[in-house]
């Protein structure tokens, strides 16, 4: 006699349920976690996870829920959000949910569900899909508010492409929100080229994420699972034979057990999962096959109108499968398979007529009738349905109709596989223009669009030369100009040469007044801006924003509007910068464009800081954050603007604030733009404060995705930086080298902020390398002198800057004072203190040096301190009682190992500690000790001021 099919006792998994309640338990001290989950198919991972959700609930947890299915690898995009939201909506309605979200943020939601009423107009590629992450993003942390929440996302091995860039979104920043995501794969389906590899590798690297695999059940754990199902301790030989046959894998444990005692074993797990179907009568088999070809769920009226069965007839045919728990009742008059295994044994077992046949009759009802499958999802069903069933027409057709719907809900990874589909059957279908209303070319240009925004940049590069070679310049010029310069952005994307040719091509190609020139002009016009080519880019600028008014395209004007603030900036009108942003912010505001209203905002901050009102800066930094936040557009601007609150702050000397700040952000997965620039910044403070190896690594990554040339604030800060490493580092004479390449010419210097701390900087090096390569640093510094003559100031920052480049030392750090920028007033301060003690007075060195130390010391600034109090030893300055010392200031004083002679000798000529080491046939870490050593004799903290001791005290030959 037959038990039951599936155990009611829980067998084993007591440590990966312990695992989960401590993660759990993680979570739930607001530090958000994640658990990969892993396993063969029947191995029992839903069962694990369903076990845990119930036990999370009771202890209060709100669970949520969603699978992947097969489908979404052919685009059904979102597939496990959008019913986990579902399930939200029908738990507390939609008004209750939308109400959780920023002002309007429901309409971004409304793509994914219908329930939130009709999307927004807001289409916009390039940040419409980052601003949809963000709602789902705010919607968890905002659940979380009221109590834990347990989201568990099933069956990731066949998620699309864009729920797994948003599980890794979610993964990256929900960072304090009391969550807890369980996501569970087929470890046996992912071979080595499948696309969840590299996002289950990358996932494995961010803190808060445990990785688990789920074992086979051991004999033990067998027999207690089969005396489960048969209600009573089952023959010792038989455990045996079903552990040996099932390899301790559940869901064949249970098929095994099933067949009683009277049954023999199959040859195969495909023959063992399809017997339970083949013990079912005749006709719930044949309704079996029909829904297999409908998916692992199908609706019930769905399933009855292509199997062609009455209600009653249906429920009939079903019961014995659901009698045998082969298939299960689901919610909303559904059915599914108990496992994916045994839909994909009955489907396999199709006739290839009969395959063909069933997933025609599924397109036919579905296309008849919406409404039989979930909202959103008719057009993908169709499209898969009439792909599978061989009809190239049709195929074309639906998936041509599937890759607009999929653009409505930002899913540009599945428009591009969908439209690759419709290139792929394009020869087969002899009138496919006619039939999708649009020609070859429209399909490329799109799909150029789609592969863009979801920055698949080589797949995109091609679409757009294949869609160019179609078309004629003479007969469509627009068209052309267009794809020209989308062909120009992928160039920039994959930083590669020849965007500005493609740019000046494409303006050639439209020189009428009309909006197609306008929109080419804001491409090249902003290009040459970045370029420091401001006369040629503001005259396109201005040019464009004249046609933009004649044709009334509000929009676009304050595009251009804010592209011209970007020529006010580099030219150092920061006054005029400021104007048009408020111009441009005020058109955002009334057409409720939130991408207009940051970008404005993100220049003004960046504009305040440069005019020296460093403190407005970060508080309308911090509004620009706030309302990246409500307008759900914080990854695609309100990071941007973060990094410039950090660079404020770095400017002001709160290092702490800018420091963590910047780690903060670059925990959230930033765009690569916006981790280079807070790279930088948390870079800034490293230089500041010593710490050589964060500087080092951040140039290092710099290095492996290097700037476009042309793009003159990454390459003047990335010089800047690496000479202040070298510099850190003991090596002026590298710091030299860097400084020597780096191009003086007008569009690097034409930002006075930027020049003025570029000419600036390399004084230093000059200072600092002249005892070690004198003729070198001389002509260096006759070279930025007549360069900083030509040069204009635009502001109290860049007049701060030229004071340091001029030295009037005094005059720079009052000017630092002024202007709140501590650290660079105690640099000024010990440069003054140098050129004082240079002069003979000690005293007017002294007093600097101790206006200059507390501020060091407050700003942790290591470097900074061991220079004040080394020159402090050198003038005998006591900066502090416990500080109090004597500069010895006579060879006598000194004494040096031979060794240590020879060292010092080689490291006044300027040579790094591996040449020492190859010159003198010892290690280059012991060169490094001798060094230290040497510098610590000699009173002084850098190499530099070691080779000049050295000379000073005639302690070489």
């Amino acid at each position: 006699m037959m038990g039951r099919a599936v155990s009611p006792v829980f067998v084993g998994r007591e440590a990966e349920l312990a695992d989960l309640a401590e993660t759990f338990e993680q979570a739930r001290k607001k530090n958000a976690a994640a658990v990969l989950l892993g396993g063969e198919a029947g191995v029992g991972k839903s069962r694990l996870v369903t076990c845990f959700a119930e036990r999370a609930a009771l202890d209060g947890a709100r669970v949520l829920a969603g699978g992947c299915v097969e489908l979404s690898a052919e685009g059904l995009a979102y597939a496990p959000f959008t019913a986990a939201i579902r399930q939200l909506v029908r738990e507390r309605g939609a008004d209750e949910v939308a109400a959780l979200l920023p002002d309007g943020a429901a309409r971004d939601l409304a793509r994914l569900l219908p329930e939130f009423g009709e999307p927004g107009g807001d289409t916009e590629s390039e940040t419409a899909r980052a601003r949809l992450f963000e709602q789902i993003l705010t919607l968890l942390e905002r659940l979380a508010e009221q109590r834990p929440v347990v989201l568990v996302i099933e069956d990731i091995h066949w998620a699309d492409r864009s729920s797994r860039d948003l599980i890794a979104f979610l993964s990256r920043n929900l960072r304090t929100a009391p969550v807890l995501m369980v996501l569970t794969y087929r470890s046996d389906d992912l071979h080595r080229q499948h696309p969840l590899r590299p996002v289950l590798a990358e996932l494995g690297r961010v803190d808060g994420v445990l990785r688990m695999d789920l074992p086979r059940l051991t004999q033990d754990e067998v027999a207690a699972q089969m005396a489960g199902i048969l209600g009573t301790v089952p023959e010792f030989a038989r455990v045996g034979e079903v552990y040996r046959r099932s390899e301790g894998i559940p869901l064949f444990v249970e098929a095994l057990t099933e067949c009683g005692d009277g049954c023999s074993f199959p040859d195969s797990l495909h023959d063992l999962i399809i017997g339970s179907v083949e013990r079912l009568p005749d006709e719930t088999q044949r309704v079996l096959r029909v829904a297999a070809a409908g998916g692992i769920r199908v609706g019930h009226d769905l399933l009855a109108a292509v199997s062609g069965l009455s209600d009653p007839e249906l429920e009939d045919a079903i019961r014995p499968a659901v009698a045998a728990n082969v298939i299960q009742v689901a919610d909303g008059r559904a059915y599914a398979f108990r496992h994916a295994l045994i839909r994909e044994a009955v489907h396999d077992e199709l006739l290839p007529g009969e395959h063909v046949r069933l997933h025609a009759r599924f397109a036919e009802e579905i296309g008849r009738d919406r409404a039989l499958v979930p909202p959103g999802r008719a057009a993908i069903e169709i499209a898969h349905h009439w792909y599978s069933a061989r009809d190239d027409l049709w195929a074309l057709v639906s998936a041509w109709e599937a890759a607009q719907k999929a653009a409505r809900t930002f899913a540009y990874n599945e428009k591009v596989q969908l439209l690759e589909r419709v290139l792929a059957l394009w020869s087969k279908v002899p009138d496919a223009s006619a039939r999708i209303g649009a020609d070859h070319t429209t399909v490329l240009e799109q799909a150029s669009e789609a592969a863009y925004a979801c920055g698949e940049l080589d797949r995109g590069t091609k679409f757009v030369k294949a869609a160019l070679t179609e078309l004629d310049e003479k007969t469509e010029p627009e068209r052309v100009a267009e794809l020209v310069v989308r062909l120009s952005q992928f160039k920039l994307a994959k930083r590669k040469p020849g965007a500005l040719a493609d740019l000046r091509y494409a303006e050639r190609l439209v020189p009428g007044p009309g909006l197609a020139r306008a929109h080419v002009l804001a491409r090249l016009g902003s290009y040459l801006m970045f370029r420091s080519e401001v006369d040629e880019g503001t005259a396109l600028t201005e040019e464009a924003l004249a046609i933009s008014r004649a044709h009334g395209d509000e929009c676009l004007e304050a595009d251009l509007l804010l592209n011209l603030g970007l020529g006010h900036s580099i030219a150092g009108r920061l006054h005029l910068l400021v104007e048009a942003n408020e111009t441009a912010m005020e058109i955002g505001r009334r057409l409720g464009s939130g991408r207009i209203v940051l970008r404005a905002l993100a220049n003004s901050v960046d504009a305040l800081n440069n005019l020296g009102r460093s403190a407005e800066a970060v508080e309308l930094a911090l509004e620009g954050e706030r309302l990246a936040r409500k307008y759900g557009r914080y990854r695609a601007h309100g990071a941007f603007i973060a990094n410039n609150r950090a660079e404020v702050l770095e400017a002001l000397g709160r290092f702490d604030e800018a420091a963590e700040l910047a780690e903060r952000e670059l925990a959230r997965d930033p765009s690569t733009r916006d981790r280079h620039h807070l790279n930088r910044t948390r870079a800034a403070v490293a230089a500041a404060r010593g710490e050589a190896e964060v500087l080092r690594a951040v140039l290092a990554e710099l290095a492996l995705s290097p700037e476009q040339a042309e793009f003159t604030q990454e390459t003047v800060v990335n010089a800047c930086l690496a000479m202040r490493l070298h510099l850190l580092e003991g090596e002026p004479a590298t710091a030299l080298d860097v400084a020597e390449k780096v191009t003086l010419e007008a569009r690097i210097l034409s930002k006075p902020e930027l020049g003025w701390r570029l000419v600036a900087q390399i004084a230093v090096v000059c200072d600092a390398a002249g005892l070690i390569a004198p003729e070198r640093a001389a002509a260096l510094r006759d070279r930025i002198e007549a360069t900083a003559a030509a040069m204009t100031v635009d502001g109290p920052v860049a007049e701060a800057y030229r004071f340091c480049l001029t030295g009037d030392h005094d005059a720079a750090a009052s000017a630092w004072e002024r202007l709140d920028r501590p650290f660079l007033r105690a640099s000024s301060l010990l440069q003054a203190a140098r050129a004082a003690a240079a002069a003979g007075d000690r005293e007017g060195a002294a007093v600097r040096l101790r206006t200059a130390h507390p501020v060091a010391e407050a700003l942790s600034a290591r470097p900074l301190i061991a220079e004040i109090e080394s020159l402090a030893r050198r003038v005998g300055a006591a900066l502090a009682p416990e500080a109090r010392q004597a500069a010895e200031g006579t060879a006598e004083a000194v004494s040096l190992t031979p060794r240590e002679q020879e060292v010092l000798r080689l490291v006044a000529q300027g040579r790094s500690n591996r040449d020492i080491a190859a010159e003198l046939f010892i290690s280059a870490k012991t060169v490094s000790v001798h060094v230290s050593n040497i510098l610590g004799k000699l009173g002084v903290s850098t190499r530099g001021e070691a080779a000049a001791a050295a000379h000073r005290l005639a302690l070489i030959g």
